[in-house]
C-alpha cells in the first residue's frame, strides 16, 4: 500500500472514469452513501461489473448475482440449508454478457430477462425487491420474492481502490439490511422473517488486472439490547494501489 495515497471522504456525486475510460482522480476516496457514477468504457476485456445479493436467516442462505466480465455474463444463484447442509446452485454462461445489463449507479434497477433464470432487483420506497425464477433448479422449479429494507439514514461502505490510472475498482458494500420474503422450491416453502434475516449487497464496477486475488467476509447481527452490528472484512484486492 502506498503510504502517500490519500482516500478522502467524498460528499458529492462524481464520475468514476474520465473521457478515455481511465480513473478520474477526483473519484478516489470513500463515502457513507453511494455517490459514484461508474461510467466504465473502453479497456475491453478488463471491465468487470456485478451486483451480488446475499440474504441470510437462521435456517437458510440465498444468493443471487448478475455479473458481466466483458467477454462473459454470469447470472447465478445458490441456496444453502443450514440444518441439512444441502447446497444447490445454478450458473448461466452468456457470451459477451448478452442480456446482463448492469447500470452505472448503485441505487438503480437491475433486470435480467431470460426464461432460464429471470432476475430483477427493483428499487422501491422500502429498499429493494429481489425476484428470481428458475424452472429447473436441480430438478425443481424455484420462485424467489424477497424485500430488502433500508433503515432511515443507513450508512454503507463505498470506496475506490486505485491500482493505477487504468486499473481500479469501485465497490459498495451494504450490510445490516433487514429482509423478508419467501422462496418456493418445488413443494418446499422457505420463509424469511424480517426480525432475524439480514441482506448484504456487494456492488462492483471496475477495470481489473488479468490476475487477481481477494478474500471477503461479511456478517450482520442484532444484539440482545436491540442494537444492530455489521462487520465487513476484505484482504488481497486492496494491496498495492499506486
Amino acid at each position: 500500500m502506498n503510504e502517500n495515497l490519500q482516500e478522502p471522504e467524498l460528499t458529492g456525486p462524481v464520475d468514476l472514469c474520465d473521457s478515455r475510460g481511465n480513473l478520474n482522480p477526483a473519484a478516489i476516496g470513500w463515502s457513507r452513501h453511494p455517490l459514484h457514477n461508474c461510467n466504465l468504457q473502453r479497456h475491453w476485456p478488463r471491465k468487470k461489473r456485478w451486483n451480488y445479493w446475499c440474504v441470510v436467516s437462521p435456517t437458510h442462505l440465498f444468493s443471487v448475482t448478475l455479473s458481466d466480465v466483458d467477454y462473459l455474463g454470469l447470472p447465478f444463484i445458490y441456496l444453502l440449508d443450514f440444518s441439512t447442509k444441502q447446497f444447490a446452485e445454478k450458473t448461466l454462461l452468456k457470451p459477451f454478457g448478452a442480456g446482463c445489463d448492469l447500470p452505472p449507479q448503485v441505487n438503480a434497477d437491475v433486470v435480467y430477462d431470460d426464461p432460464a433464470m429471470p432476475i430483477s432487483m427493483l428499487q422501491n420506497n422500502s429498499g429493494v425487491q429481489i425476484k428470481v425464477g428458475c424452472p429447473d433448479f436441480e430438478g425443481r422449479p424455484l420462485k424467489v420474492d424477497l424485500q430488502v429494507h433500508y433503515p432511515q439514514d443507513h450508512e454503507t461502505l463505498n470506496v475506490v481502490i486505485p491500482w493505477s490510472n487504468n486499473r481500479f475498482q469501485f465497490t459498495s458494500k451494504q450490510n445490516t439490511l433487514p429482509a423478508e420474503g419467501v422462496i418456493q422450491w418445488g413443494d418446499d416453502l422457505i420463509e424469511f422473517n424480517r426480525v432475524d434475516t439480514f441482506a448484504c449487497l456487494d456492488f462492483g464496477r471496475g477495470v481489473w488486472p488479468f490476475e487477481c486475488f481477494w478474500n471477503w467476509s461479511n456478517f450482520s447481527t442484532r444484539l440482545a439490547d436491540g442494537r444492530t452490528v455489521g462487520v465487513n472484512l476484505g484482504a488481497g484486492w486492496t494491496d498495492g494501489p499506486v
